[in-house]
């Protein structure tokens, strides 16, 4: 369980722009969604194993859920336990319990319920997309990325665009500083469009621990898929016009 919520907490509330999740779990499978407030990025993603804590329910202040995970009270001989009720004729989770291996400290974490959170976390729902250009980002590229991020540090958003096989980044529109290189070779397809995207939000993404694959539609989506080993989380990032 302590694994599980570590891993969710990094690739969720570490980023700073997923705060709230809703998550919905059966027999054969947990899924995960969250949304930044300004809809820049819509997360849906799956654990490898289901946590096997059926019902819908909602993470909130997921900052206080990782301050009791960093804990020094937590880290050895500890107890995390999934707390349950009874609520309409159904046991349903409602919260978590940590208890230190003295059971002399202790904290509990209230989850929101089913109504709660479907009002609170109206997800979008991510429809699908024909991703015209997909591939793996290198360790190089992302450096790359940062450090034109840095040196244009003035832009809050970059493009993508292809040319003769390679995908382009470029930053600014040439009436100031700018900058552009080349993110990957031998790309397996063509954007017509040049849609921006979120510097920050991409970076921190692409930052993140996991095995990374990018996609581009070029109606408009970008999505970045990170495998941790515990869960596969997308990150959905709708097109922006600048």
């Amino acid at each position: 369980m302590k694994d599980f919520l570590q891993d969710l907490v990094s690739h969720t509330h570490n980023l700073g722009f997923l705060e709230t999740l809703k998550i919905t779990s059966n027999e054969k499978e947990t899924i995960i969604e969250s949304m930044a407030s300004n809809r820049s990025v819509i997360l849906n993603a799956k654990t490898n194993v289901p946590i096997n804590h059926v019902g819908t329910f909602g993470m909130p202040n997921l900052n206080k859920l990782d301050i009791h995970l960093k804990c020094p009270e937590y880290q050895d001989g500890a107890v995390i336990e999934v707390v349950k009720a009874e609520r309409n004729g159904k046991t349903i989770p409602v919260g978590l319990h940590f208890e230190n291996m003295n059971g002399d400290f202790e904290n509990d974490y209230r989850f929101m319920n089913e109504e709660i959170i479907n009002e609170t976390l109206k997800t979008v729902k991510f429809k699908g997309a024909k991703w015209d250009i997909e591939f793996e980002p290198t360790v190089n590229s992302i450096a790359k990325l940062r450090f034109q991020a840095a040196a244009n540090s003035e832009e809050n958003t970059f493009q993508t665009s292809t040319e003769d096989g390679k995908l382009i980044c470029k930053f600014g529109d040439g009436s100031r500083h700018a900058g552009s290189f080349v993110f990957q070779d031998n790309v397996n397809g063509k954007l017509k469009q040049k849609w921006s995207w979120p510097i920050d939000q991409v970076l921190k993404i692409l930052n993140l621990n996991g095995d990374k694959i990018m996609r581009i539609a070029d109606q408009g989506a970008l999505n970045i898929t990170v495998s941790s080993g515990i869960a596969t989380y997308d990150y959905i990032l709708p097109a922006m016009t600048k």
